[in-house]
């Protein structure tokens, strides 16, 4: 039987766009299973010309996983997993999420993936920029690698999400409707640096400097400096896919395989996805 799906690798580091479905329907277990192999081998996939409500899009995210709640958001309303990302014409806060990170790192047992799904999108600006962290770590020199390779990093969504936090005046957050923490400056937990895929197998670094306080056994001064340091190669031309988005776009993408950060460049213009996580 011939597959539906037609794959288009983007050409860049990882990511691909994928047509030939409606995700508005229930997928046939082999399609879910294909979908899944490409999505491990591709890391990120978009999906065009989808129409999707609320129903549809947590329906479509089950196939792949449990659904998680956003510990720091709070969901649409009559919502429990759909999570707003948006940025109204006027808004002039910072540009949400616009350093490196896989999403939620700081928990203690982390998201696989992360489904984004478009509305409202501007005429230029707002691409999401992914980096394939499966060839950050291959193209490592012996050097490099021997002193990031066996680090436990340490996980904590402090400079964020706790009310010192750069999202802790909900009052400068525009149209994002973050709940910051007084627990988000205690949270942290930690993960190896650089960990085998627990599907694949494939070693790569989790990391980002969004969420990474230190780690295990050293000093924050040395901390720091290796963080800055692995943000600098991750941020490489080589490893990324740049994604543009387009209206009635859907994407998933592996956390255990790439980070991920927010662009600007939209301003005077509106911008609305909905996410949904899944484990």
């Amino acid at each position: 039987m011939n597959s539906p799906i037609t794959v288009e690798p983007s050409g860049q580091a990882c990511g691909a766009r994928v047509t030939g479905l409606d995700l508005s329907r229930p997928l046939s277990e082999d399609v879910i299973k294909e979908v899944r192999e490409t999505w491990l081998e591709h890391h990120v996939l978009a999906f065009p010309n989808q129409k999707l409500n609320h129903d549809q899009l947590e329906q479509f995210a089950k196939q792949f996983g449990e659904l998680g709640e956003d510990p720091f958001f709070n969901p649409l309303p009559g919502r429990q997993y759909i999570a707003a990302v948006r940025r109204e014409a006027e808004d002039t806060n910072p540009i949400f999420a616009e350093y490196w990170h896989s999403d939620w790192s700081f928990m203690p047992e982390p998201p696989s993936g992360t489904i984004l799904y478009s509305l409202d999108i501007p005429p230029q600006g707002g691409d999401t920029h992914f980096s394939n962290q499966h060839l950050s770590f291959d193209a490592m020199p012996e050097d490099m690698q021997s002193r990031f390779g066996g680090l436990q990093a340490i996980h904590s969504p402090v400079k964020g999400y706790s009310l010192e936090g750069a999202y802790g005046d909900v009052t400068k957050n525009g149209a994002m409707d973050i709940r910051p923490s007084a627990e988000a400056a205690t949270m942290k937990h930690t993960h190896p640096l650089a960990p085998a895929h627990n599907e694949t197998g494939r070693q790569g670094f989790y990391s980002g400097i969004s969420y990474i306080i230190g780690y295990e056994g050293m000093e924050d001064k040395e901390a720091l400096d290796l963080t800055l340091e692995l943000n600098a190669w991750q941020s490489k031309d080589e490893f990324l896919y740049i994604h543009k988005w387009e209206e009635d776009m859907l994407i998933m993408w592996d956390n255990r395989s790439v980070v991920h950060r927010a662009t600007g460049g939209y301003e005077g213009y509106r911008r609305e996805l909905h996410r949904v996580t899944v484990y």
